[in-house]
């Protein structure tokens, strides 16, 4: 990939997507939001000069309006890019206008994107830069937790822990108990799980727990511009799925590292909020015609963040996809 830098690209198609699925806040129509938000991402994804393709696209597990795995994107000029999106993290967030629901897209060089086959589940370990030699997927959480204590220089009770609120979770929620690591409990969010915990700046200091295999891709480009830690290994929720991965000959077992997940150290994410988090402002309303954004956006080869802050004019015909949420009002 050439060093032209896509961030700022990237970030508006974050941008029109959150914009887009801000008008079903609340409305409890979660494909609704979702495909306001495909259609911002390919509208504006095709304007861009490279020559993108879908390899992790959401949507696929749970029939959702999608950017489809295979799908090409962009003006077909150079560069050749990896595309990994997340339209609306968070779509049951999304529908019932509750916090945490986010626009995410990660961009790497071609054929550098971890294709996880069939695998729509991982289990994860993510932390911050200064525990990331201290992580090891394969011990158990305790063991972990006390590494990461020692790493972070803090006592095992001031660790906070994200984990998904899953009946799957419920053992590894008592053992992180039964040392005194605090936990933020989620039911959504496991993108914006991943990247509190390797934000430094924020009050969550590891994720774990089995989510979504699409998120485990956009995360680790996030995570690689951030010099985080992260380990996966596939974990499938149905006899189903594990047998489908086993006669694609994918390896369940395998621990993946960082750069297993996205090979090139060129990478690009960028997210917008939806609905406010503890680091991310949603989409605010000033007027008719008038929104403010709040988004992240981050560059591994050059480790450089930016937190940008938009004013959105509707009535500018920047992106036709509006109107028809427009002519409602």
């Amino acid at each position: 990939m050439p060093t032209r830098d896509l961030s700022l690209e990237l970030v508006r198609v974050t941008e029109l997507a959150a914009i887009s699925a801000s008008f079903f806040v609340g409305l409890g129509d979660k494909e609704g939001g979702d495909k306001a938000a495909v259609d911002a991402m390919r509208y504006y994804l095709n304007t861009i000069d490279f020559d993108g393709t879908i390899i992790i696209g959401e949507g696929a597990k749970d029939d959702a309006p999608m950017l489809y795995n295979g799908e090409n994107l962009g003006t077909g000029k150079p560069p050749k890019v990896d595309i990994a999106v997340d339209p609306v993290e968070g779509t049951t967030l999304l529908a019932l206008g509750q916090p945490n629901a986010i626009a995410t897209i990660a961009i790497a060089e071609a054929g550098s994107m971890l294709n996880p086959g069939s695998s729509y589940y991982m289990k994860k370990l993510v932390v911050s830069q200064k525990a990331k030699n201290a992580i090891d997927i394969n011990l158990s959480p305790a063991e972990n937790l006390k590494n990461i204590a020692k790493a972070l220089n803090k006592n095992i009770n001031a660790l906070t822990v994200f984990v998904l609120n899953k009946p799957r979770h419920q053992k590894l929620i008592q053992e992180i108990r039964s040392v005194g690591a605090r936990i933020i409990i989620h039911d959504h969010g496991d993108v914006w799980g991943a990247l509190a915990a390797a934000l430094p700046e924020t009050d969550i200091d590891v994720l774990m727990g089995t989510g979504g295999t699409p998120e485990a891709i956009i995360a680790a480009a996030a995570i690689k511009a951030l010099d985080g830690g992260m380990q996966c290994i596939m974990d499938p929720q149905s006899e189903e799925e594990k047998q489908t991965l086993i006669q694609e000959k994918i390896n369940i077992n395998r621990v993946l590292q960082l750069n297993d997940l996205i090979q090139s150290d060129n990478t690009f994410f960028a997210a917008t909020g939806i609905t406010s988090s503890s680091f991310l402002q949603g989409v605010h309303f000033k007027n008719n015609q008038k929104v403010t954004t709040q988004s992240i956006v981050m560059r591994s080869r050059s480790g450089t963040i930016r937190y940008i802050d938009g004013i959105h004019h509707l009535d500018k015909k920047l992106n036709p996809l509006w109107n028809q949420f427009l002519k409602q009002s």
